[in-house]
C-alpha cells in the first residue's frame, strides 16, 4: 500500500492562505469521514495547526486528494496547487519524522508539534480513518521523535512562540509588573502564554472563553479572574495587554471594538498577539494607533533569533531520522510482500492437508505404516518441488536470474 502526503506551512504560504484551510477541530471527523468515504484513500489523517495543514494518505492518487482539500475550502485547485507540497511514499515518512521532531517547525525544535500531531492521530482513530498503515506511521513517528530528542540536544534552549511574545511585549513596556494581561482562550497555547508572563509577575491577569469552567480552571492555577467572551467589549479597555488563541472560524476582537477600548483608555497603548489561525483579531486593528499588533508570521523573525544554540543538533537527528526511514520502508515492503506470502502458504497448507488426508485413509484400511508415511513424504514433496522445477525446466538457458531466484530461495549452491 503507498503513502503520500500534500499540504502546506508557515514556508509555503502566507497566514491568509493558511488561515483558509484550516480544518476546525469540532469538524474534522466528518471532513475524514468525506475524504475516506468517498473513496479518495483506504486510510487518512488530518494535521491542521496555526502553521500547517496536511493530510496523510494510504493508497489513492494525490491529484484527488488535491481535488477534495480544494472543494473543501472552496479554493480553486490551481490557485491552492501553488501553496502546497505533495510527497511521494519515502519522501512522506521522512517529512512525518522530521515534523513529529521539530525539524519542520517554524520554532526549531519545539515540542507542541509532537502533542498536535498525536492529536490527529486520536481524531483519525476516532472517524474510523486509521488504518494498521497510517498508524505504524505515526507510533514510528513518535518513536523516532522520542529518541531524537534523548539522543540530540535538539530541544535544547527552545525559544517558543509564548517566550517570543514575552520578549516583544518587553519592548513595549519598560515593565511588566504594572501591566494587566487579558488570554483569549483556553488551549494548550493559552496556558504556555500564560506560563513565561506569570513568571514576569504582572499586575494582574484574566483568561475569556466561551465556556466559564476551563477559563476558571486556568484563572485558578495562575490567581487570575475568568470572565465570558461576551463579556469582552465591556472589559476589553482594562488590559495593556492582549493575548488570543481560539479555534473559533471567525474574528473574536473586530475595529469596532478595539477603537471603543482605545477611547476608554485615553489612547494607553495596548500590546496584543493573536496566535490562532484563522485569525482571532481583523487584521485592520493592526493599522490602528496605540494599538501594536502582532500575528504568528510576525513572531517568526524573532524566534529564529533564538535556534542558532540548537542548529548543530541538526545534522545529528536528520541521521537519525534516516535510519528510521529506511527501517520504516523495508516495513512497507515487507507488508507489500505479505498477501503473496499468505498465498504461498495456503497452497503449501492445501497440499499438506490432501497428502494426510490420503494417508489417513490408507491406514485406516490396514495398510503399513512405514509404506504410508513414505508415500507422505514422497507425495509432500513432489507438490511442493513441482512449481519450481517446472519453472526451471521451461526456462531459457540463458536464465539467469531464475537460477539464481531459485538457488537463493533453497540454499542451493551450484553443483559440476
Amino acid at each position: 500500500m503507498k503513502l503520500f502526503a500534500l499540504g502546506m506551512n508557515h514556508q509555503t504560504a502566507p497566514l491568509p492562505v493558511r488561515e483558509r484551510v484550516v480544518f476546525a477541530a469540532e469538524k474534522l471527523q466528518d471532513a475524514l469521514a468525506e475524504l475516506v468515504g468517498g473513496k479518495t484513500a483506504k486510510e487518512a489523517a488530518i494535521l491542521s495547526t496555526c502553521n500547517r495543514t496536511e493530510i496523510y494518505c494510504a493508497s489513492g492518487e494525490p491529484r484527488e486528494a488535491l481535488a477534495w482539500m480544494a472543494d473543501y475550502h472552496r479554493f480553486d485547485p490551481h490557485e491552492l496547487n501553488s501553496y502546497l507540497y505533495t510527497l511521494p511514499q519515502d519522501q512522506a515518512v521522512r517529512h512525518a519524522f522530521r515534523v513529529a521532531s521539530g525539524l519542520d517547525s517554524m520554532v526549531l525544535g519545539e515540542p507542541q508539534i509532537l502533542g498536535q500531531m498525536k492529536d490527529a492521530v486520536r481524531t483519525a482513530e476516532a472517524a474510523g480513518t486509521l488504518g494498521a498503515t497510517l498508524h505504524k506511521l505515526f507510533q514510528r513517528s513518535f518513536a523516532v521523535a522520542k529518541e531524537v530528542r534523548t539522543n540530540t540536544r535538539i530541544g535544547a534552549n527552545v525559544v517558543s512562540m509564548a517566550a517570543a511574545a514575552v520578549r516583544l511585549a518587553a519592548r513595549i513596556f519598560p515593565s511588566l509588573h504594572q501591566q494587566k494581561l487579558l488570554f483569549i482562550g483556553a488551549g494548550e497555547m493559552v496556558e504556555l502564554c500564560a506560563t513565561h508572563f506569570a513568571a514576569q509577575h504582572p499586575r494582574a491577569m484574566a483568561f475569556a472563553n466561551r465556556t466559564l469552567e476551563r477559563a476558571e480552571m486556568l484563572a485558578q492555577r495562575y490567581s487570575a479572574n475568568a470572565v465570558l467572551l461576551r463579556e469582552l467589549p465591556d472589559l476589553l479597555h482594562d488590559y495593556d495587554i492582549v493575548v488570543s488563541c481560539t479555534a473559533s472560524s471567525l474574528p473574536i476582537l473586530g475595529k469596532g471594538t478595539m477603537e471603543r477600548a482605545i477611547r476608554a483608555r485615553r489612547h494607553r497603548p495596548v500590546f496584543m498577539v493573536d496566535l490562532a489561525v484563522p485569525r482571532d483579531i481583523e487584521p485592520e486593528v493592526g493599522t490602528m494607533d496605540d494599538v501594536f499588533l502582532y500575528t504568528i508570521d510576525d513572531l517568526a523573525e524573532l524566534v529564529r533569533e533564538g535556534v542558532d544554540a540548537r542548529t548543530s543538533a541538526v545534522e545529528q537527528a536528520e541521521a537519525i531520522i534516516e535510519t528510521q526511514v529506511g527501517n520504516f520502508l523495508h516495513w512497507m515492503q515487507t507488508r507489500d510482500m505479505v498477501p503473496l506470502i499468505r498465498s504461498l502458504r495456503e497452497s503449501a497448507e492445501e497440499a499438506r492437508r490432501h497428502e494426510v488426508e490420503r494417508a489417513l485413509k490408507l491406514l485406516s484400511r490396514g495398510d503399513d505404516p512405514k509404506v504410508v508415511l513414505e508415500m507422505l513424504s514422497q507425495g509432500l514433496t513432489n507438490k511442493l518441488m513441482h512449481a519450481p522445477t517446472q519453472a526451471l525446466s521451461q526456462g531459457e538457458p540463458a536464465d539467469t536470474q531464475l537460477r539464481n531466484i531459485v538457488a537463493r530461495l533453497y540454499h542451493l549452491r551450484p553443483r559440476d
